[in-house]
């Protein structure tokens, strides 16, 4: 569940930090502008971690989406919010940590007007753990191939997050 005292960091329009707000109160029909991340695991196999949002999440209850996602804390750096998102969502410890799409910046509206309004630089790491997903956070995990997704998203891209949707293309683009 959301901790009532964590704090997101709000941007200004260039992505320049303007100040923070609780997290439990920032997503709302008028979220304004906040830094986030993105981050796709892999295993050593090279397959693609995806998860199914818990039932119980706020935003996008039980889609589809990448690994995970998370917001650093004021102060706190990329890395360390990713290492700790990736434990406390998943149970893993992450390595190989790569910046991918490093401008990636998305607004979506889910089902209930609920708006995600991020800058939301995308990362990719591997992982060696298994996976023991938070049920507060996480419904369902599968390991897949990359193009399966591909053609997944492809298929049924209501089943999937926005921002999901979204990376694919431009991480397709950023590789051609």
């Amino acid at each position: 569940m959301t901790d009532p005292d964590e704090l997101v960091v709000l941007l200004d329009d260039d992505g320049t930090p303007i100040g923070t707000a609780p997290k439990a109160t920032v997503h709302t029909e008028e979220t304004p502008l906040h830094l986030a991340f993105s981050c796709h695991l892999r295993d050593p196999e090279g397959r693609l971690l995806v998860t199914r949002r818990a039932l119980s999440k706020r935003t996008w209850p039980g889609v589809w989406t990448n690994s995970f996602c998370g917001h650093p804390a004021p102060g706190e750096d990329m890395e360390g919010a990713i290492a700790r998102r990736a434990n406390d969502e998943l149970g893993v410890t992450v390595t190989d940590l790569r910046l991918v799409l490093p401008g990636f910046r998305y607004r979506a509206v889910d089902a209930s007007g609920i708006v995600e309004n991020e800058i939301c630089p995308v990362y990719e790491a591997v992982t060696l753990d298994p996976v023991q997903p938070d049920p507060d956070e996480v419904a369902e995990h599968r390991w897949i191939d990359g193009g399966d997704l591909e053609v997944a998203v492809s298929m049924a891209p209501w089943a999937f997050s926005p921002w999901l949707n979204l990376q694919l293309v431009e991480l397709a683009s950023a590789r051609a």
